[in-house]
């Protein structure tokens, strides 16, 4: 099986030659290229290059054009200081109060530069990989967007006081992503991520009052495009995980704080998750062996079907030899699980 194959196997729900592994490399694979993550973020031949290297180094199924949450920020016009390590830093918020509502206008996709930089890194990753592996994209989820362009804390507020507003903003915010997805799609991704992580903050209720609607929307338009999707959620997702698949979302990314078992139960037989050891305590501070044991765990309480990754990022300055244990790869300390010698 190729890559690619393996992975929509999996989606199919018929048999696979093995679990899938698609780690999320962002900082960790600009410094493996010899680059900052500002240059990962910010030229999409590095981005390209860093995917490449770590998916032949490592084995891995999926590359990704993930990078940072402010590809369609910058396209609304919110402006950013870049510094080498660590996301851009706001200059101010694009909405600072309703009238600024106004300024949510569609985006040119084309023709700004952050937006343009990622179908780049997508066709770069496309004509290298398409082939023989899946080819991730990416969009921010309509919470995560509102968050960027007027604050998290005030997003929160305003899920509370003002929820026509997030309502009225969420319209612009979703069709724009759609088309992104779409732009996306078309340079030759196959699937699209939907990161939504402010969501995480919110309770099941306000979940399904005001985020849930409009997740679906997105990822009805993503699928009438062409693409499958995976929803990331970082955070504990436990009580809103069986919600969250009834979005349609193809795959879900399940952070390290949520129990497999009680994720399986809540979605039912059918959805794929993708998870779950911790990034941080065992990726990154933990042994090789503690790595493998901690993915055995995962494989045991998700059971079928299920991907492999860490519950987040990986983060940099990992062990190469940590991620080489979970991997399909030499130094593995899967070799049964990924059959691979």
């Amino acid at each position: 099986m190729t890559p690619k194959e393996r992975i929509y196997a999996l989606l199919d729900g018929t048999p696979v030659d093995r679990p899938p592994v698609t780690p999320i490399f962002m900082a960790w694979a600009a410094h493996f290229v010899g680059h900052t993550y500002r240059d990962y973020y910010l030229d999409a031949e590095v981005l390209a290059q860093a995917q490449l290297a770590v998916v032949k180094a490592f084995g891995l199924d999926q590359a990704s054009a993930i990078s940072d949450p402010f590809r369609e920020a910058s396209a609304y016009g919110m402006e950013f200081d870049w510094p080498q390590e660590g996301v851009g830093k706001s200059r101010g918020y694009l909405l600072r109060n309703s009238e600024d509502l106004a300024r949510l206008k569609s985006i040119d996709i084309e023709g700004s530069p952050r937006t343009k930089d990622r179908l780049e890194g997508v066709a770069r990753l496309a004509s290298e990989l398409g082939e023989t592996h899946s080819v991730l994209g990416w969009v921010e989820g309509p919470m995560a967007e509102y968050g960027d362009l007027r604050g998290v804390e005030n997003t929160l507020m305003d899920l509370i006081d003002k929820p026509e507003m997030f309502a009225e903003a969420c319209e612009p915010i979703v069709e724009n992503a759609i088309a992104f997805a779409r732009a996306q799609i078309r340079r030759g991704a196959d699937m699209i991520g939907v990161g939504d992580a402010a969501a995480s903050l919110i309770s099941p209720p306000m979940y399904i009052d005001h985020v849930f609607p409009w997740e679906k929307k997105l990822i009805d338009g993503i699928h009438e495009a062409g693409g499958t999707v995976k929803l990331h959620i970082c955070g504990n997702i436990t009580n809103l995980i069986g919600q969250m698949a009834k979005t349609g979302a193809d795959i879900i990314d399940v952070d390290w704080m949520v129990p497999l078992d009680k994720a399986r139960q809540a979605v039912g037989p059918k959805v794929v998750l993708a998870g779950n050891f911790d990034p941080a305590s065992v990726l990154l501070n933990g042994s090789p062996e503690e790595v493998a044991n901690a993915a055995r765990t995962c494989f045991t309480m998700a059971g079928d079907p299920f991907i492999l990754q860490p519950g987040c990022e990986v983060p940099p300055g990992t062990p190469e030899k940590n991620i080489r244990a979970f991997c399909p790869c030499r130094g593995t300390l899967l070799s049964d699980v990924l059959q691979c010698s």
